[in-house]
């Protein structure tokens, strides 16, 4: 376990966020277990109001309950692989906010049973790491626009909790669902993972693009090698292989592995900056040949205009949008 790297309560001491932040409002995803419960323990200390989307409700009052109060930390029951629970929280949302300054799009599942589907028939990694958090952030964009004030300097901001995965497969255009027959079938769950992954940049690279002029800024985090529930469904083998000592001194705690979410979403130097992609609360750069799978930096195909708009377009048609809601 790497001892060097700051926890997520670090990052709020060493900015000096402590209860500083009342008037801003943050939305989470993926906040009953793992990294989403860590960095909203962290966001809660800078005072902002807090909406921590869950699936599981009593699971989330069970593992939140040192921090939740009714009024300014509060659950929000969201199923990101359900369109239908999406507009449902959106809703439910804007009942009790005016305004939306970060959205963290940190909720996942990760190597999946490749039979298993979306509630609206797609690849369950595709479909709820991708397009749950794609609609999510459509619905909620009219509120971001409406939350950046340009006169004080303060932009919105959209994290992307993405993972060095995403260097193993870019966007399948032709095969989102991957059901190609040429596909080993054992490998399809990782290689689903990966290309959500390397959609969670784009998404967050074209929504600077499109946005950023307007002051909502996209930010990609990758919060390094940690075990967290998300790791159920992956293969003994691999497992085993992360657990050797030269894989263990590079393996993050779930305190450490949120701090650069929590950076890129309240960090000072961040302000009004959009496209990166950050990790170990630094700018990242791309991976070098010959790369073991925990060295740092992003693989080429992380940035690409062409391919990023058209995934974006692609995705409006999917989750059922003829446009932006901007």
């Amino acid at each position: 376990m790497t001892e060097s790297s700051p926890t997520a309560l670090d990052i709020i001491t060493t900015q000096s966020l402590h209860n500083t932040l009342p008037h801003k409002t943050i939305l989470i995803t993926g906040c009953s277990s793992g990294l989403g419960t860590e960095t909203a323990r962290a966001l809660a200390k800078t005072g902002a109001t807090l909406f921590l989307g869950v699936r599981d409700m009593l699971k989330g009052r069970r593992t939140l309950s040192d921090i939740l109060d009714g009024s300014r930390v509060r659950l929000l029951r969201l199923d990101l692989s359900s369109f239908a629970s999406i507009r449902h929280a959106v809703h439910e949302f804007l009942k009790h906010a005016s305004y939306l300054h970060v959205l963290i799009c940190n909720g996942a599942v990760m190597a999946t049973p490749h039979e298993q589907k979306t509630e609206d028939g797609f690849e369950m990694q595709f479909g709820t790491n991708h397009l749950g958090h794609f609609l999510l952030f459509q619905l909620l964009l009219p509120v971001m626009l409406r939350s950046v004030d340009k006169e004080a300097g303060e932009a919105a901001r959209v994290i992307g909790v993405t993972s060095s995965a995403h260097r193993r497969l870019g966007i399948q255009f032709h095969d989102l669902n991957l059901e190609s027959a040429h596909l080993d079938p054992t490998e399809v769950p990782r290689l689903a993972y990966a290309q959500s992954k390397t959609a969670n940049i784009y998404m967050m690279n074209e929504i600077t693009r499109r946005f950023g002029s307007r002051g909502v800024q996209g930010l990609s985090v990758h919060p390094g090698n940690v075990f967290t529930g998300l790791q159920k469904y992956i293969d003994e083998a691999v497992l085993e292989e992360w657990r050797q000592p030269e894989m263990k001194q590079h393996l993050k705690s779930v305190e450490q592995g949120a701090a650069t979410t929590v950076l890129a979403a309240v960090g000072r130097e961040y302000e009004g900056v959009g496209g990166l992609y950050l990790e170990d609360c630094r700018i990242g750069g791309l991976v070098e040949e010959g790369y073991r799978s925990f060295d740092p930096g992003f693989e080429e195909h992380a940035f690409d205009e062409e391919a990023e708009g058209r995934l974006w377009e692609v995705s409006l048609g999917l989750v059922g949008l003829e446009g932006d809601q901007a």
